[in-house]
C-alpha cells in the first residue's frame, strides 16, 4: 500500500508571482522567478528545491541521531545550487552541494560514523531529486572539523 499523496496548490497572484497552499492549514508561500523576469518578491522555484534537499537532509540527521539518543542541536545547513545551461541551451540545476553543521562537537556524540553512513538513505526528497540531479553532501562539526 503507498504512502498518501501530498500535494500543494498553487495560484498565480501577479507575472511570475505565485501564492503557494499547503494542505493542514499551514501558511501561505509566495515564490516568484528572480529579476529580469520576475520581481524576486520570493524564493524562486531553484531556492525551494535547494532548501526542500536541505531541510530533508537536516531532518533525516537528526532523526536518525535522536535515534541513538544524541543531541546535535542546533543542526545548520547551507545548500548551494549549481544553475546552468543543458546541450540544448536551457537552463538546468546541474547540482545541489548541501554542507550540514551540526550544533556541538563530534567528539560529544556517540555512533556518529554509524549515522553518517546511513542518514542519507532514509532522505525522502534527496533520494529522489539525486536520481536526476548530483546532490553532493557534507556534514562538519561546530568546530568546523569535516566529518563526511
Amino acid at each position: 500500500m503507498s504512502e498518501p499523496a501530498e500535494s500543494v496548490q498553487l495560484q498565480q497572484l501577479q507575472d511570475y508571482r505565485f501564492e503557494i497552499r499547503f494542505a493542514d492549514g499551514l501558511p501561505p508561500l509566495q515564490a516568484d522567478e528572480p529579476a529580469p523576469l520576475g520581481a524576486g518578491e520570493g524564493p524562486s522555484p531553484v531556492q525551494l528545491l535547494a532548501s526542500a534537499v536541505g531541510n530533508c537532509l537536516s531532518a533525516s540527521l537528526l532523526f536518525a541521531l535522536r535515534k541513538y539518543k544524541q543531541a546535535p542541536e542546533p543542526i545548520g545547513c547551507r545548500v548551494a545550487a549549481e544553475v546552468g545551461r543543458n546541450a540544448e541551451g536551457r537552463l538546468r540545476v546541474l547540482g545541489l552541494q548541501a554542507t550540514l553543521t551540526l550544533g556541538v562537537p563530534a567528539a560529544q556524540l556517540q555512533h556518529l560514523d554509524r549515522v553518517l553512513a546511513s542518514f542519507e538513505a532514509y532522505c525522502t526528497v534527496t533520494q529522489s531529486v539525486s536520481a536526476a540531479i548530483p546532490v553532493q553532501v557534507s556534514v562538519l562539526d561546530s568546530t568546523g572539523a569535516v566529518l563526511k
